[in-house]
């Protein structure tokens, strides 16, 4: 699913950018309401800020909304229950307020889009993306949020898996706990890192043998995918 994000808080978009490839969504991403307006590539969503630089939301709002039906949520800090009415009264399809968590917004876009599906009928009929492979025992399915090892479902809580897919977006890299902290518990976390340690744990007994998780002390921790030559050299079907 093809996502436009209207956000000019690059912290703000940044972590909501990431949280979303991480369950499967393409993202492009502009900080104006004019880029909104010219933006030319097909999307299915519009994720809009109304604290743009160069116009107010809300007629960005009204002008996409006369352009055809294309599902719009709005993410602002404003709580006002008068930008809320005004907003939907536009043409929003959704209204959520800042501070959200990804999983917040990704479960408003399900429900919007649900609801919109009478009204594109062409979306339902596009082809979907399948589970990732990473090695020959582990798959990530980012669209339905699901883990297997050797065609096993893995059941994961969930920043478990939020922390595997981020981590599995560059095997091999090196992650500092900064950025894996905004990635996986958001950009407003402000709880303690350690519970960083009890998840990647975690992860290392439940898919032991499809991945090692190097931590790198006083830097972070680096995802490493084992092939079939290492240890275990069964393949799985997913």
């Amino acid at each position: 699913m093809r996502v436009l994000l209207v956000e000019d808080d690059e912290p703000v978009a940044e972590s909501l950018r990431r949280g979303l490839l991480r369950y499967g969504f393409e993202v492009a991403w502009v900080t104006t309401g004019a880029g909104a307006l010219s933006h030319d590539d097909p999307y299915d969503v519009v994720l809009l800020d109304l604290g743009l630089p160069d116009t107010d939301g809300l007629d960005v709002c009204k002008a996409l909304r006369e352009r055809g039906d294309v599902p719009i949520i709005v993410i602002s800090a404003r709580s006002d229950e008068t930008d809320r009415v005004v907003g939907l009264e536009l043409g929003a399809d959704d209204y959520v307020s800042k501070p959200f968590g990804v999983r917040e917004v990704i479960a408003r876009i399900r429900a919007v889009m649900r609801r919109m599906q009478p009204r594109t009928p062409a979306a339902a009929a596009a082809p979907e993306a399948g589970p990732d492979r990473y090695g020959p025992r582990l798959t990530v399915d980012r669209k339905a949020a699901r883990v297997r090892l050797d065609g096993e479902e893995v059941a994961l809580a969930p920043k478990e898996y939020d922390l595997l897919a981020f981590l599995t977006e560059e095997p091999g890299a090196l992650m500092s706990r900064e950025q894996i902290m905004e990635a996986v518990w958001d950009a407003n976390w402000f709880g303690p890192t350690k519970t960083l340690d009890v998840h990647v744990a975690a992860l290392r007994r439940k898919l032991a043998g499809a991945i090692t998780i190097e931590a790198v002390r006083g830097v972070g921790f680096r995802l490493e995918i084992v092939n079939g030559d290492q240890g275990d050299s069964g393949g799985g079907a997913s």
